[in-house]
């Protein structure tokens, strides 16, 4: 009677892991029984709507930001600035050559990484120069730079004529890190520095990061920049402009991954293809699901929330061949969970192989003690 009982309720008692709706998700606590949600073409229906919403939202962001573009160079603290007063060779650095009534003043070409000559703008954002003392030039463009020294000037020279350049750009910075070549600190210059360059200028984005995941920070938030979409919603990357203090990292591929565990042929996780990944290519990539162990009526996406909430599950019943065209168009995302459960048959065949052993060693043991 009692190997009866044990035999009929077996499969409750299989090795492995099994998936029951109605179980909580934190033992004893009935609150926690998650939400079962079926796939149907209604909730694949909802889930492109709000990739097309996401998609709008990508296109707004790239909007905001080509409207954000960056305006001319602004000079700041620890900039070296050229500064000519033409007609006047006495006023011009030792290190320059003047060329007087010629088209160019030029300063020595240096070697790699030593400092161009120049005027170093101090902390206080002002320059020294002769006869004009100290001129507050932060935070000015080129043009207004030259206006400024120019009145200071006047009071001692003549209608001065004074041309300003930049010739060591160290005030302002963008930061490049993550999956590519040569992470580092970028200088932003007079020419405006996009974001595609500015991966370009770190060697460009390795076979390890996603090109979908560019987290760009600025001004204390953090914007997921996904270049594939950009080009999908029409957006040009190369037109993203970059500001001083940003901070560019490139995500790792392997952040991005999809577990598939269960009955399927070869379980293993899959990354995410520039962020996109379908249920049927995700079972497709762990050779599809077992045809001798597995339930293909319950196939499970499992996805985990980042507010510690209950984890959202989908149930798929993929008996049917017509259930693949539901699994390719339902997107999975980083994190998820696909799992696919063991037929009955086989729960109660590992239940009976781990039982029979067992009672094996019981019936020897009783004719021990009976002899």
């Amino acid at each position: 009677m009692l190997v009866s009982t044990l035999l009929l309720g077996g499969c409750a008692f299989a090795p492995g892991m099994r998936f029951s709706p109605d179980e909580p998700v934190v033992p004893d606590d009935p609150t926690t029984v998650p939400t079962v949600t079926p796939i149907t073409l209604a909730v694949i229906k909802r889930n492109q709507e709000q990739i097309a919403d996401e998609k709008k939202n990508i296109k707004r962001l790239g909007i905001e930001f080509l409207a954000d573009r960056a305006k001319s160079y602004r000079i700041g603290p620890g900039d070296i600035l050229s500064i000519v007063v033409w007609d006047h060779p006495e006023l011009v650095l030792p290190t320059q050559t003047y060329n007087i009534g010629g088209a160019s003043v030029q300063l020595p070409t240096s070697g790699a990484g030593s400092t161009p000559q120049g005027y170093v703008v101090s902390e206080t954002g002002t320059v020294q120069f002769p006869y004009a003392g100290a001129v507050k030039v932060t935070g000015l463009s080129i043009n207004e730079a030259q206006l400024r020294l120019a009145t200071a000037l006047a009071k001692v020279i003549r209608d001065p004529q004074v041309t300003v350049r930049v010739t060591g750009f160290r005030s302002q910075r963008v930061y490049v890190d993550g999956e590519v070549r040569t992470p580092g600190v970028l200088p932003i210059t007079d020419v405006t520095t996009s974001l595609v360059e500015a991966l370009n200028a770190a060697g460009g984005i390795l076979p390890s990061g996603d090109r979908s995941q560019v987290m760009l920070t600025r001004g204390g938030a953090t914007y997921l920049v996904n270049i594939p979409q950009l080009l999908d919603a029409g957006v040009d990357p190369t037109q993203i402009s970059l500001k001083n203090g940003d901070v560019i990292k490139v995500v790792a591929r392997e952040e991005n991954k999809v577990f598939v565990v269960g009955e399927v042929t070869k379980p293993t996780t899959v990354t995410l293809r520039n962020g996109r990944l379908s249920l049927n290519e995700a079972l497709g990539d762990a050779g599809g699901v077992n045809p001798v162990s597995s339930d293909p009526k319950h196939i499970y996406v499992v996805r985990y929330q980042p507010d510690l909430s209950l984890p959202e599950v989908f149930h798929l019943d993929g008996s049917s061949p017509t259930a693949l065209a539901l699994a390719e168009q339902f997107e999975l995302k980083r994190k998820d969970v696909v799992y696919v459960d063991s037929a009955p048959i086989v729960r109660w065949n590992r239940f009976i192989s781990n039982l029979l052993p067992g009672l094996n060693t019981t019936f020897i043991g009783a004719r021990t003690v009976q002899q």
